[in-house]
């Protein structure tokens, strides 16, 4: 498996509506995931979860942003050519008072060695 790095610029974001559906994702998601945009729209967003996560992390993302609290963490992600990234997230709880609906906002950066490797020691533990 191949890992692709991340850029220092490189900010991934995306907007899913309540049951985690793609509704937005910006040009650096896209290219770093290795998608079009049209094959990422209406798409699960656990379309690029790797199987290296334990579940429990994303228990955790989605029993807090339920409660309209932000969520961060360090996320591996699976990209199409079946390689990899590792992100930081922070996933932001958001209305949409055009739809009365819920909406989740993820925003990703690059994660450092120290801090995927932190990560990875603690996601071994979880299940």
């Amino acid at each position: 498996m191949k890992e692709h790095i991340l850029k220092n610029d490189d900010f991934l974001v995306s907007q899913t509506d309540e049951k985690g559906i793609i509704l937005f994702a910006n040009d650096d998601f896209c290219k770093i995931a290795g998608y079009s945009i049209d094959e990422l729209i209406g798409k699960p967003h656990n379309l690029v979860r790797h199987r290296d996560m334990p579940k429990a992390a994303f228990k955790d993302l989605w029993e807090t942003v339920k409660k309209d609290k932000v969520w961060t963490g360090y996320v591996k992600n699976s990209t199409k050519d079946g390689g990899y990234y590792w992100v930081y997230a922070t996933v932001y709880p958001m209305f949409d008072p055009i739809t009365n609906s819920k909406r989740y906002m993820s925003c990703r950066r690059k994660a450092s060695a120290d801090e995927i490797a932190e990560a990875e020691k603690l996601y071994k533990t979880l299940k």
